[in-house]
């Protein structure tokens, strides 16, 4: 016989939320990627955005800002790039990087 707090399961939370890493959430939340795309190929995409002298401009103001030398704050400094750009510009980007796709 089962003890009864057995049958009950903790909340299950979305393992696809967990399982994607920050970058891919970071270019999802500006537009720049579908949710459906590979982890590799997100990757591949935001280091095409990290290498954009654009957001090398904003993310370099940003890091001076706040004094962010660490490996994780490039993630930070580059959403915190992408935050303080204008609509037109995240567009603007996003015709760059797909003609460094191709």
């Amino acid at each position: 016989m089962k003890h009864p707090k057995q049958n009950k399961r903790a909340p299950k939370t979305h393992p696809s939320a967990l399982a994607v890493p920050s970058y891919h959430r970071i270019l999802v939340k500006h537009g720049l990627i579908e949710k459906s795309l590979s982890i590799p190929d997100a990757y591949e995409v935001f280091l095409k955005v990290g290498a954009d002298p654009e957001v090398q401009k904003l993310r370099r103001e940003v890091a001076l800002g706040n004094k962010m030398k660490q490996v994780p704050a490039l993630y930070l400094a580059t959403a915190m790039a992408l935050q303080g750009m204008t609509k037109q510009e995240l567009e603007a980007l996003k015709l760059r990087i797909k003609e460094k796709r191709v």
